[in-house]
């Protein structure tokens, strides 16, 4: 006959196991980049977003509902706060053609607008993310004073991670005058052009 103990214990170690491998897959989640970026080398002569040939262009294409891209305009206030004045600044939130006028309006949305400096436009229908060709929420491209393609990637070390790493530390020396070949880092998002968002385990 099996003894209390032993059930108890096989119990325990069945929670264990459990627990263990749930913590292995969101690791693995928040580790997994999003597509990465297909970007032109140089700006392209087709969008219409304006470009600022005084100061380089740091654009961000940002999924209203994305959870994993708070991290994303958390950093970008914080690299804005170093450089303040180097750069010019652009947020454009996905917005489906068909959807009603506040749906990208989010929180998230909010805290873009807040940030000194930036200005927060409706990509509609996601047409200049194609144009530049991102495909993952928190897609960041830095183009120079001579629309040259200097930075494309991410300014997170995960979804929803916040703190240093590399894209945000390149694109702060690329603003100081460091030069060097086109750096790219992975993006962690959602799909930046879905009415949906897997940002969840």
């Amino acid at each position: 006959m099996i003894s209390g103990t032993t059930i108890r214990g096989a119990i325990c170690l069945a929670w264990l196991l459990l627990v263990g491998a749930g913590f292995a897959f969101v690791l693995n989640y928040e580790k997994t980049p999003g597509q990465s970026a297909q970007a032109p080398g140089f700006w392209p002569n087709e969008s219409a977003i304006r470009r600022d040939s005084s100061r380089p262009e740091l654009i961000v294409f940002a999924h209203p509902q994305c959870p994993c891209t708070r991290a994303t305009i958390e950093e970008l206030n914080r690299l804005l706060a170093r450089k303040e004045g180097k750069v010019n600044a652009q947020v454009w939130f996905y917005q489906p053609e068909d959807f009603t006028a506040d749906w990208s309006y989010s929180d998230l949305w909010k805290t873009a607008a807040a940030i000194p400096g930036v200005s927060v436009m409706k990509d509609m229908g996601g047409r200049e993310a194609l144009r530049f060709g991102a495909q993952t929420s928190g897609t960041v491209y830095l183009y120079g004073t001579d629309g040259r393609l200097l930075f494309k990637g991410g300014i997170t070390s995960g979804r929803g991670h916040e703190g240093e790493n590399e894209g945000e530390e390149t694109i702060a020396r690329l603003l100081t005058g460091t030069r060097f070949d086109l750096r790219t880092t992975p993006v962690y998002g959602c799909s930046l052009l879905s009415c949906e968002v897997t940002g969840k385990p």
